[in-house]
């Protein structure tokens, strides 16, 4: 790629905002100019609704629509486009399977396991799933090194089983999960699994039909995509048992007063007038990401990874949290410095990273801390933003 060596420039951005260091992706990471074009020029050019129109503004909306959805089913190798939901996001996506799978599929009696190293969005629907039907939610706890503790881990995985979801990579450690051999002991008990790869597809090859799992959710938005979208990915056989989630136009193929009946999949799943240039919007962010290659995505990313750890563990004080092989998050504290009051020296400095407990107050509780600082990268940054970071850590250490 010619302008791999100043990726930065394609993300306008940092040209309004010059002094920004942008430390703060696994939240959500900024839009590259052909993706912001993308979704302006299906406004300004194509904008009409999906499907069913018989006017040629209403097929080209819906070629762009559905050819996102292609686009998708190859980036994550899915069997076809028609194992792709559009949604709003990861967290919309592990709801639909909790709603339309679990409460039709798990009783009184049966297991739902997961592990301590969940975001929210991956424990607070099982929760849910659980009170309502009367199963028990069991989790494989977590190591203070940041990794799962898998010694007994066979204990976990039996006949009660019903449902196995796991996190791919945490979003507070940078964790990555042995989620292929996992997912293959939760099968070997017949239970259903799901995959949060919220942290995981915008960082890393991710092989859906190689990993095996029943359902895998990710967001656009942490992928350079806009806000608003993303997909649950599901095995055509359990989505075809699958009833809607929602009611309305799109997901249905015959309506009476008295019953109605549902659409084929991917759309009984799409109720309503969907996100259509923000899922054009992320059709273009995966040809971005495929153009840049994501081999060279994970090498940057590890490199800089690397790096931090390394500069940053050169800070007395500093303590970090997680494994040393990880993702792009790195999750510290300082002694005697509050994540929060740390965050706000950085930020005169135009430094932005996110504190708090990360939507994960279990790991915090496994910590034995409230809250941490959190730095996360993506291939707009460079050593010199970690060198600028370390520079301010240790300006604002003389505050405190």
């Amino acid at each position: 790629m010619d302008h791999l060596q100043n990726i930065k420039s394609d993300f306008p951005i940092f040209a309004e905002n010059v002094s920004l260091i942008y430390l703060d992706s696994a939240s959500t990471t900024q839009k590259p100019q052909v993706v912001i074009d993308a979704v302006e020029t299906f406004y300004r050019e194509k904008n009409s609704n999906v499907h069913r129109a018989l006017y040629d503004l209403g097929e080209k909306a819906t070629q762009a629509y559905e050819g996102a959805r292609r686009k998708i089913a190859e980036f994550i190798h899915a069997p076809s486009e028609k194992n792709i939901i559009f949604t709003r996001g990861t967290t919309e996506s592990i709801n639909l399977v909790a709603y339309a799978w679990a409460r039709n599929n798990i009783k009184k009696g049966d297991e739902i396991l997961i592990t301590e190293m969940e975001h929210h969005s991956n424990l607070v629907p099982w929760q849910m799933v659980a009170k309502a039907t009367g199963a028990t939610l069991r989790y494989i706890p977590m190591n203070p090194n940041g990794l799962l503790d898998l010694e007994n881990v066979d204990d976990y995985f039996t006949e009660k089983t019903k449902l196995f979801s796991i996190i791919h990579q945490s979003n507070v450690l940078g964790t990555i999960n042995p989620v292929e051999a996992l997912i293959q002991k939760a099968k070997s008990v017949g239970a259903v699994t799901m995959l949060d790869a919220a942290q995981s597809v915008p960082h890393k090859q991710v092989d859906f039909q190689k990993l095996d799992c029943d359902f895998m959710a990710f967001s656009g938005h942490k992928m350079f995509g806009p806000t608003g979208v993303g997909a649950l990915v599901g095995k055509t056989e359990i989505l075809e048992s699958m009833d809607p989630f929602l009611g309305g136009g799109e997901m249905i193929n015959k309506v009476t007063m008295e019953k109605s009946t549902w659409n084929a999949i991917p759309y009984k799943f799409e109720a309503g007038t969907p996100n259509i240039a923000q899922a054009v919007g992320l059709g273009t962010a995966i040809d971005y990401m495929n153009e840049i290659g994501m081999e060279t995505i994970e090498e940057i990313e590890n490199e800089l990874t690397q790096y931090a750890l390394e500069q940053m563990g050169k800070i007395s004080g500093l303590n970090i949290y997680g494994p040393a092989n990880r993702g792009p998050v790195i999750s510290f504290n300082i002694d005697e410095i509050h994540a929060q009051d740390l965050a706000t020296f950085l930020n005169q400095d135009g430094i932005a990273i996110r504190t708090g407990h990360h939507c994960a107050q279990p790991i915090m509780k496994k910590l034995g801390v409230p809250s941490t600082a959190r730095v996360s990268f993506h291939i707009y940054n460079a050593k010199s933003d970690i060198d600028a970071l370390c520079k301010s850590i240790e300006s604002t250490k003389k505050y405190f």
